[in-house]
């Protein structure tokens, strides 16, 4: 499916608070490079779109978490935490985070392709996801400490709530981990079935 149409999927997913929600992605769509911005200046999905193909990951994989492992939560709740949890990193309306870079020897050399924009205030992307959600969408407590520390223990300012994270953070922490490390680096090919079970 295309990633576009796995996008409308997801939308659908969201109807209780599907006004906020809309209004959202009017701003987001509209007036951010939330449609087409990379995830990454450089490592994770420093491409065109990569942000969103990411977030898209993200939710879908969250939602079959939760279909085993959690199924109280709603997939509403998924769906937004999923698709916006690193929202931040488009930066700010009329202010992108991410520019193309124009240094030609760092790209042949670096790899870096994108460069930070310094018009944009500086703050922790988790922190950002957070502040650009709330401002358009009420959420409940559990999925503001899931969007604001979804990077787990790798993140020392994190550790503030070690062994207090409610379900909702620990399968996105987990998500995320998953869509980055073994979807979108194509390691899920590589687990295969090692043949038959010897009696």
């Amino acid at each position: 499916m295309e990633l576009c149409d796995r996008y409308e999927k997801l939308k659908e997913k969201v109807i209780n608070r599907r006004n906020y929600f809309d209004k959202f992605l009017l701003l987001l769509e509209n007036h951010t490079t939330w449609l087409d911005s990379p995830a990454s200046t450089r490592f994770h999905l420093a491409e065109e779109r990569g942000l969103l193909r990411h977030g898209v990951g993200v939710a879908e994989t969250l939602l079959r978490f939760r279909e085993f492992l959690a199924p109280a939560i709603t997939e509403e709740s998924c769906a937004i935490v999923g698709l916006f949890h690193d929202v931040g990193k488009l930066g700010m309306p009329g202010k992108p985070l991410y520019l193309p870079n124009d240094n030609e020897w760092v790209i042949k050399n670096r790899g870096i392709k994108y460069k930070i924009n310094p018009d944009v205030v500086a703050m922790g992307l988790a922190i950002r996801s957070l502040y650009l959600v709330t401002k358009y969408i009420p959420l409940t407590d559990a999925e503001a400490q899931a969007i604001a520390y979804h990077d787990g223990q790798y993140i020392d300012d994190n550790k503030i709530i070690a062994h207090k994270e409610e379900p909702l953070t620990l399968l996105l922490h987990w998500a995320d981990y998953w869509t980055a490390h073994i979807y979108e680096e194509g390691r899920d090919k590589k687990i295969k079935d090692d043949g038959e079970c010897k009696k």
